[in-house]
């Protein structure tokens, strides 16, 4: 298992995350096609992406230090998905998704770790994390969607 490491904070504070500014650096993403080392499956990101990522349910009821590490967590998409592990299968059962999920959803789990700074000094420790990345499958391919369920790890995993 890879921990994909995010070394800068770039969107600070954890009161008052500029989620507008979140939306448009994961733009930059747009029109990239990014492989699954474990599957091979061809993952796209589109525009829908960045906006699900910025506007979802999952992200409105985020709050403090969870909400500071889904927006800095945007500048490791590319490395979660290439590393992303566990695929499985689930079946579309929202109308509101009838089209651009008509083949349902992939779920994979994803693994990351954040520097956090010693105040005033170069020393930092690691904090690990997991999350859930969500892939919908339609007729033209499979589409990034959206990355939920962050959980920081209780301690330093073995492997790592």
């Amino acid at each position: 298992m890879k921990y994909n490491e995010i070394q800068d904070i770039i969107f600070k504070g954890k009161q008052n995350i500029q989620w507008p500014d979140v939306e448009n650096y994961l733009r930059k993403y747009e029109g990239k096609t990014i492989i699954v080392k474990e599957t091979g499956d061809e993952i796209k990101i589109n525009s829908l992406f960045a906006d699900e990522y910025v506007h979802s349910q999952y992200t409105r009821k985020l709050r403090g230090a969870f909400a500071k590490v889904k927006a800095n967590l945007s500048q490791i998409i590319p490395e979660l998905l290439e590393n992303a592990l566990n695929r499985r299968w689930i079946e579309n059962k929202d109308i509101k998704h009838s089209k651009n999920a008509i083949g349902g959803w992939y779920r994979y789990d994803s693994f990351f770790s954040i520097r956090v700074y010693e105040q005033g000094s170069e020393e930092y420790r690691l904090n690990y994390y997991s999350a859930t990345i969500i892939v919908r499958i339609n007729d033209t391919g499979n589409y990034l969607y959206d990355v939920i369920n962050i959980k920081k790890e209780a301690r330093k995993p073995m492997d790592y």
